[in-house]
Parts: C-alpha cells; sequence; structure tokens
C-alpha cells in the first residue's frame, strides 16, 4: 500500500501532479456528509490517479466507493458497472477477497434492478471465487 510520504514525494518530484490519497480523503469526507455526487468525482480522480502511480489496490478501493455513492443514489446500473470494474481490477492483482465484496454489491444491484439472469450467472461467479479464496 502506498504510504502518505511516498505519494507527497511523487508530487514534489513531478511524477504526479495530484495527491491521490488527499483526494481520497476529500471523497470520503463528502460521503459521511451524504454528499454522494461530490464524492463519485473524488473517488473517481483518486482511482485515476492511484493506477497511475501503480498502486492498484487503492484504485480498485477507492473506485469500489465511488460505486458505493451510486448505490446510495439507487443508480444501480451505474453503481453495478463500477462495482464490477473495481472488481475486475482487484481480481488482476489477485486481491480476491475484495473482489468478492464488488461481486456482492454488484450482485445486490442486479437485484434491485430485477435482472434476475444476470443475478444468477453473478452468483455462480461470486461461489467459485469464494471457494479458490478459502483454498488459500
Amino acid at each position: 500500500m502506498l504510504k502518505e510520504t511516498d505519494v507527497k514525494n511523487m508530487s514534489s518530484s513531478g511524477s504526479v501532479k495530484e495527491d491521490p490519497l488527499k483526494i481520497h480523503r476529500e471523497g470520503t469526507a463528502l460521503y459521511d456528509e451524504g454528499k454522494y455526487k461530490e464524492a463519485i468525482e473524488k473517488f473517481l480522480k483518486a482511482s485515476e490517479l492511484y493506477k497511475q502511480v501503480g498502486n492498484y489496490f487503492d484504485a480498485s478501493y477507492a473506485l469500489f466507493k465511488a460505486a458505493e455513492c451510486s448505490y446510495m443514489q439507487k443508480d444501480y446500473e451505474t453503481a453495478k458497472e463500477r462495482f464490477l470494474k473495481s472488481a475486475d481490477l482487484a481480481l488482476e492483482k489477485a486481491f480476491d477477497r475484495f473482489a468478492l465484496g464488488a461481486l456482492e454489491y454488484a450482485l445486490d444491484c442486479y437485484k434491485a434492478q430485477r435482472k434476475e439472469k444476470k443475478a444468477t450467472e453473478l452468483k455462480k461467479k461470486i461461489k467459485e471465487l469464494k471457494e479458490k479464496a478459502s483454498a488459500f
């Protein structure tokens, strides 16, 4: 995981112009205030910045938080897309247990949209991933 000092050093070296940790924290504060639309913008920006510096766990987590904001606004389609993207990013780097949380939220989105066929398909993927994760 990227430390705050690492981010500050990258910011001062010019390789990253914005501080993803600071933006992520701003998103969290907005989320805590119930300002989900504003928080989404911060989380999406933080996710992109984390990816630029190779911090894929936090990139996936910030994207997850953006999806959670969409879910709270009952924008299930956008939330589902972001949860699935967060899960894919986590799975690319073998963060299987984190990906499970994102997939389960995506499942909740399918259920809220009454997309039973998609929900059934995703349940199968979740079950397979849980079996794989429990093997470790």
